[in-house]
């Protein structure tokens, strides 16, 4: 159960070598988060944040080695997942990839997968844990979205898309769940540094993985709804929306 200041001590990540995940995780672990189950496609990496979050204190870390795109098990996943922590206090979808637009915009295999890795896959995880929050009349899913997905760009449609339909669904998925005790919180980060974005131009307001672990968590403090990392963006997207088609494309990205 979440502690006396509504801080999570049971998590769940899909994407739980996410460096962005891996950042939330260090910060909750300062409060009181004691046993975490990462989930992922790479046992290695997986083993990494594992070990880093024994090193800062966490009483108990499980690693499951998990295709998200693989819905078929998502639901067995998520009972497991259920019974292994006693209580979901936080489940932190992470999972994600950047694909390579010129490639992936000519290849409607990859196009396919950037589609399925950041959106058909999480959200179907997302509807397993939802039916074990709902369960529980308590709970919080964090999803990661973006803010190429706010208002999509031809120099990122692909990815823009994938974000576009998973903060939709996630948008959806909060009003479904409105009543129950269980909610849902969308976090919209601007261009970050990782290593899927190495040797690419930084983008305005450019932030880093701690800086939205701190705005994360500021937002579960807070029971925040949407979390724009860094905050000003929120208001920049608001003006960006308005914009006609003409002057959008105009924009340097």
């Amino acid at each position: 159960m979440n502690d006396a200041l509504g801080m999570p001590q049971t998590a769940v990540v899909v994407g739980g070598s996410s460096e962005i995940a891996r950042a939330v995780l260090r910060v909750l672990v300062a409060h009181r988060l004691r046993h975490v189950v990462l989930a992922g496609r790479d046992e290695v990496s997986l083993a990494g944040a594992a070990k880093e979050l024994e090193a800062l204190g966490t009483d108990r870390v499980e690693t499951v080695v998990l295709d998200v795109n693989d819905v078929s098990g998502h639901t067995a996943f998520a009972r497991q997942t259920a019974e292994r922590l006693g209580h979901v206090d936080l489940v932190l979808v992470a999972a994600g990839v950047l694909g390579n637009q010129d490639r992936d915009e000519h290849d409607p295999e990859a196009t396919a997968e950037v589609l399925r890795t950041n959106m058909v896959g999480p959200a179907a995880v997302m509807v397993a844990f939802a039916d074990i929050l709902r369960a529980q009349g308590a709970g919080k899913m964090v999803v990661l979205s973006s803010v190429a997905g706010v208002r999509v760009r031809r120099a990122n449609f692909v990815y823009g898309a994938s974000k576009e339909g998973l903060d939709g669904f996630a948008q959806g998925l909060a009003e479904s769940l409105r009543g129950s005790g269980a909610s849902v919180m969308i976090v919209r980060p601007g261009w970050v540094a990782t290593r899927m974005t190495i040797g690419r131009q930084p983008g305005p307001m450019a932030t880093t993985p701690d800086a939205v672990a701190t705005d994360v968590v500021r937002g579960l403090e807070r029971g925040t709804a949407t979390v724009w990392s860094p905050a000003p963006l929120k208001f920049v997207f608001a003006v960006l929306k308005l914009l006609p088609a003409a002057l959008w494309r105009r924009l340097p990205g």
